[in-house]
C-alpha cells in the first residue's frame, strides 16, 4: 500500500505468529485506546510492551504482590526508589537551567555592541570588549538566512546573531537593507513597561489615585498601603489546606480588620492567630451545603435569584459614596468568535502568532501574578506583550486581594493597550490556590465582589473572567456564582467544565455549561473543554447555547483546529505543513527573544515545551473512525513518512531533533523535560 510522501506503509512481521497478532489485537481493543488503521501499526513496539506488561504481572503474582507502576515513559523522571508513578500535575524534579548555562562561553558586551565607546564600566565590564576573542568561541552559524534581517532589514544583533554571515560584512560591521529597514517604523511588539514607570514601582513610588478612592470606600485602604498581600512571604495571608472545612463556607470579612476567610477547602488566619468560620447572610444561597450532595441546578434557572434582591451584597453596596469618574467603557463583541485560551508558558507571543494565521479570532496573554506586576519585575511584564496581528487581545490577571487587583487595574489601563483584561478564577495550582487565588477565589464571594467592582471601576475595557465549575467534582457551584457576575458587570465569563479536583481527568462537563449559560444569560458565556475537531465544536455550540468556544490543549494539539471549525472539514494535513507552522514558530521566536545564542536557546525550550502537546496529534490518513478525541490515547504507530513518524513520537530526544532542524545542535550540556505531564492522556 503506497502512502502520501512514498513510503510504503509499514506491515506486520513475517516471523510475528498469529497468537502474537492476537494478543497485540487484544490490547488496541482495551477501553480509552483509540482506533488506528491496522497497517500503521507499529507491531513490534506493541508486542514488546504487551510481553513486558505480562511478565510484570506473572512476576507480582509469584510474588504474592500487586504491581503498582505505570509502564516507563521517556518524559518523565523516576522517582527516588526508582519507580515510576502515575503522571500527575508537573514535571516538579524536571532539570532548571539557568539562561546564562545556554549562553555563548564568551559573550559580548551589549553597550560595546552598540558603540565601543559606550560602555560605562570600561575595564570592570564582566563580558567581553574584544571581538576577536568572541569570534573565536562563537559558535557556528546555524544558517545563512536571518529572519529578523529579511524581515525588517537590520537585525539589532549584529554580529552576535547566530545567523550573522548574511547581514555582516569583511569587518563584522552590521550592514542594513535600505529597501526593507525604516528607522520611523513602528515595532511590531507593544506594551514594554516604560523604564521610569519600572523604576517607581520598585521603588514603591508610583500613585494609584483612582483605586485609592475606591480603597477607601470599602476600608482597604489601609491595608494597601500596609502590605503585597500576594508575596509569598506574606505568612498572615498564606492559606493553609483543611480537608475538613466544608464547601463553600466563609466568614465575615470586617472593614476594620483582617478577618479570617475559610474557602472551600482553604483555612486562612487572621492577624491574632485566632480562626473564625461565622456564616454571613451573604452566602451562595440560603441552603446549607455542609455534608451534603451537590445542589442541583433551581427550576428557574433562566432567571435565578439565588440572594434577595433588598438585602445588601458584600461591603461594596454604598456607591453613591464611591465617586468615580464616569467613563466611556469600550465595547467587544464576543459572540461566536474562536478564542484561544491563555496558556501558561506554552502560550507565547510566537505560538499565539502561528495560530493567529491558522484562524483564531481572540487571544490572550499567559497568566501574569498581580502582586509581581506591581513590583516591576520585567519576566512577568513580559508575558503582556501583544503582537501587531493581534488584533483582538487580551491580559489575565492572577490575585486574591481587592487591594492588589484594583492597583493593577488602574496600571495596566494608564500603561499598555488591551482589547479586554481577563481575570483568572480558574487555576488549579497549589501554589495560587492556597493564597487565595486561582479556584479559591470562587467561594470568597464578598473578596470576589471587590475584586471584580475594583477593576471595572478603573478600566477602560471590558473584564472578563475564566473559571472552572468549582472546587470539589461532586459539588460544581458555578452556576450561583455567575449570575454575580453578570450583575457586577463582567463583559464575559468562560468556564472550563471541569472542577479544581479534576484538574484535566475525565471529560469535561458540557451539560453543567449549558446550565451555567442559561443563568448567565444576557451575559455572553463561552464553554471550554475537550474540543478537537470541528464536529465537537459543532455538538457543544448547538446543544448548550454558549455565546462561543475557547481552545486550550485541542490549539496546543493541532492549532489548525481553528481552520477547520470555520472551513467544516477534517485537515488531513502532511508532515511537511505541520513542519512548516514549527518553522513560522522557530522564526517568530527569533524575532521575539532575539536571534543570538541565548535567543535561539528560548526559543528552543519553549518549542519543545509545545512539541510535548504537538505530537499527541494522530492524523486523519491514520485514524479508522475520525475525528481523534482527545480523551483516547492512540496505540504506538508510524507515520507515512519519516517526518510524521518522528513527529509521533512521545521521546524528548526526538523532540530535540526536530528542533535542531530548525534551530542547529543543541548545546552539550542541554537537557530537556516537559513542564506538563500528559494526565488525562496517557
Amino acid at each position: 500500500m503506497e502512502q502520501e510522501g512514498g513510503a510504503e506503509a509499514p506491515t506486520v512481521a513475517k516471523e510475528t505468529s498469529q497468537v502474537e497478532k492476537e494478543l497485540a489485537e487484544s490490547v488496541l481493543n482495551a477501553p480509552g485506546v483509540l482506533r488506528i488503521k491496522k497497517e500503521f501499526l507499529d507491531w513490534n513496539k506493541l508486542l514488546k510492551t504487551h510481553h513486558n506488561q505480562s511478565s510484570t504481572e506473572g512476576g507480582s503474582q509469584a510474588s504474592g504482590e500487586s504491581d503498582k507502576t505505570s509502564p516507563q515513559d521517556e518524559t518523565e523522571p523516576p522517582n527516588k526508589k526508582g519507580k515510576w508513578k502515575k503522571a500527575k500535575g508537573q514535571n516538579k524534579r524536571r532539570p532548571h537551567q539557568k539562561p546564562s548555562e545556554l549562553c555563548d562561553a564568551v559573550r559580548l558586551c551589549p553597550s560595546f555592541l552598540k558603540d565601543p565607546d559606550s560602555c560605562k564600566f570600561g575595564d570592570r565590564c564582566r563580558f567581553s570588549h574584544s571581538v576577536e576573542e568572541y569570534l573565536a568561541n562563537k559558535p557556528a552559524d546555524i544558517g545563512d538566512r536571518c529572519y529578523v534581517y529579511d524581515t525588517h532589514g537590520r537585525c539589532p544583533f549584529g554580529i552576535t546573531c547566530r545567523f550573522a554571515k548574511c547581514h555582516t560584512d569583511d569587518q563584522n560591521q552590521n550592514v542594513v537593507n535600505p529597501a526593507v529597514y525604516s528607522p520611523e517604523a513602528k515595532p511590531t511588539t507593544s506594551n514594554q513597561i516604560p523604564k521610569d514607570i519600572q523604576t517607581s514601582l520598585r521603588k514603591k513610588q508610583y500613585k494609584f489615585p483612582k483605586s485609592d478612592q475606591y480603597l477607601r470606600a470599602i476600608g482597604k485602604l489601609s491595608t494597601a498601603q500596609a502590605s503585597s498581600d500576594d508575596n509569598v512571604g506574606n505568612k498572615s495571608s498564606e492559606a493553609k489546606v483543611n480537608p475538613g472545612t466544608p464547601l463553600e463556607s466563609r466568614v465575615d470579612e470586617g472593614s476594620g480588620n483582617n478577618s479570617a476567610t475559610v474557602v472551600n477547602d482553604v483555612q486562612v488566619n487572621t492577624q491574632d492567630g485566632e480562626v473564625s468560620n461565622i456564616r454571613n447572610g451573604n452566602d451562595f444561597s440560603t441552603q446549607e451545603v455542609q455534608g451534603c450532595e451537590a445542589p442541583s441546578p433551581p427550576s428557574n434557572v433562566e432567571n435565578p435569584v439565588p440572594m434577595d434582591a433588598n438585602t445588601p451584597s458584600g461591603s461594596v453596596t454604598d456607591e453613591d459614596a464611591i465617586k468615580l469618574i464616569p467613563r466611556e467603557r469600550k465595547k467587544l463583541e464576543f459572540a461566536d468568535k474562536l478564542y484561544l485560551a491563555p496558556l501558561t508558558t506554552v502560550g507565547n507571543l510566537p505560538f499565539r502568532r502561528v495560530c493567529k494565521g491558522l484562524g483564531a479570532d481572540i487571544t490572550c496573554g499567559e497568566m501574569a501574578m498581580a502582586s509581581n506586576l506591581l513590583q516591576g519585575q520585567s519576566s512577568e511584564w513580559a508575558l503582556l506583550k501583544r503582537h501587531q496581528s493581534e488584533d483582538v487581545f487580551g491580559v489575565q490577571i492572577c490575585g486574591s486581594h481587592p487591594e492588589v487587583m484594583s492597583h493593577v487595574s488602574e496600571l495596566l489601563n494608564d500603561t499598555i493597550s488591551v482589547d479586554f483584561v481577563d481575570v483568572n478564577v480558574g487555576c488549579p495550582i497549589d501554589l495560587v490556590f492556597k493564597r487565595g487565588g486561582g479556584c479559591a477565589l470562587m467561594g470568597r464571594l464578598t473578596k470576589f465582589e471587590q475584586v471584580v467592582k475594583g477593576m471595572i471601576g478603573m478600566l477602560d475595557v471590558p473584564l472578563t473572567v475564566k473559571m472552572r465549575t468549582g472546587i470539589y467534582e461532586e459539588k460544581p457551584f458555578a452556576y450561583r456564582v455567575v449570575p454575580h457576575l453578570r450583575d457586577w458587570g463582567v463583559s464575559l465569563v468562560t468556564l472550563h467544565g471541569r472542577s479544581r479536583e479534576q484538574r484535566y481527568t475525565k471529560l469535561a462537563d458540557w451539560d453543567y455549561i449549558s446550565e451555567c449559560a442559561k443563568a448567565a444569560s444576557p451575559m455572553p458565556l463561552f464553554g471550554n473543554g475537550d474540543i478537537l475537531s470541528f464536529e465537537d465544536a459543532n455538538r457543544h455550540r448547538q446543544s448548550t447555547g454558549v455565546a462561543g468556544l475557547m481552545m486550550a490543549r485541542g490549539a496546543l494539539i493541532k492549532p489548525w483546529i481553528f481552520t477547520e471549525i470555520k472551513e467544516q472539514r477534517h485537515w488531513d494535513i502532511s508532515s511537511h505543513e505541520r513542519f512548516q507552522m514549527l518553522k513560522d514558530f522557530s522564526n517568530y521566536g527569533l524575532e521575539h527573544w532575539g536571534s543570538d545564542t541565548q535567543g535561539v536557546e528560548k526559543t528552543r525550550r519553549f518549542m519543545l515545551e509545545w512539541l510535548s502537546f504537538l505530537f499527541r496529534y494522530v492524523p486523519v490518513g491514520v485514524l479508522e473512525q475520525p475525528p481523534q478525541k482527545i480523551n483516547l490515547r492512540p496505540p504506538y504507530f508510524v507515520g507515512r513518512d519519516d517526518l510524521e513518524t518522528l513527529m509521533a513520537s512521545g521521546n524528548c530526544a526526538d523532540w530535540v531533533r526536530l528542533s535542531e532542524m530548525l534551530l542547529g545542535p543543541a548545546p552539550a550540556n542541554f537537557n530537556f523535560l516537559p513542564k506538563h505531564k500528559a494526565n488525562s492522556y496517557r
